[in-house]
């Protein structure tokens, strides 16, 4: 792991590398990507420092994506600190999230269930447009994420 990882983010990505594994087994048991692979997560200095576990979710997705070979849907976002059991735990900045994203043009977000109250107390125009999607698993991400994306690529 290299770039602007803190501490918080060094274990999140510990965290995502273990989930990551235990869900390619469950879905591609013959998968030996992990198995016969070394990974490199780089974060690069950005204007926002990246100290936050939110990225948990999105850690596992990309390395989903990689192991198998197939692109998680473009038009989804993501946010929610992950367990080493799967679970997703509530976030930060769901407003500044929101925003971010109707700014990128992405429709879709995936939040943690503990954040819908937080959504659900925005402005009217902020969330105006998005589809979003509460979760409590990753393996509600990984519905949302992957299933049904040949058809959407």
């Amino acid at each position: 792991m290299t770039g602007q990882l803190g501490d918080v983010m060094k274990e999140s990505a510990q965290i995502a590398h273990t989930v990551s594994r235990a869900i390619l087994r469950d879905k591609e048991p013959e998968n030996q990507f992990f198995a016969n692979s070394k990974l490199h997560l780089h974060v690069p200095a950005g204007a926002t420092p990246k100290d936050g576990p939110g990225a948990g979710c999105t850690m596992i997705t990309s390395m989903l994506s990689l192991a198998m070979g197939k692109p998680a849907r473009k038009d989804l976002a993501m946010t929610g600190e992950v367990t080493l059991t799967g679970r997703i735990l509530p976030i930060g900045g769901v407003k500044e999230k929101a925003i971010a994203a109707r700014r990128s043009s992405i429709k879709t977000i995936i939040f943690p269930s503990a954040n819908k109250r937080d959504f659900d107390e925005l402005a009217p125009n902020v969330k105006e447009g998005l589809e979003v999607h509460f979760v409590d698993t990753y393996s509600e991400i990984y519905e949302l994420a992957f299933k049904g994306e040949s058809e959407t690529s």
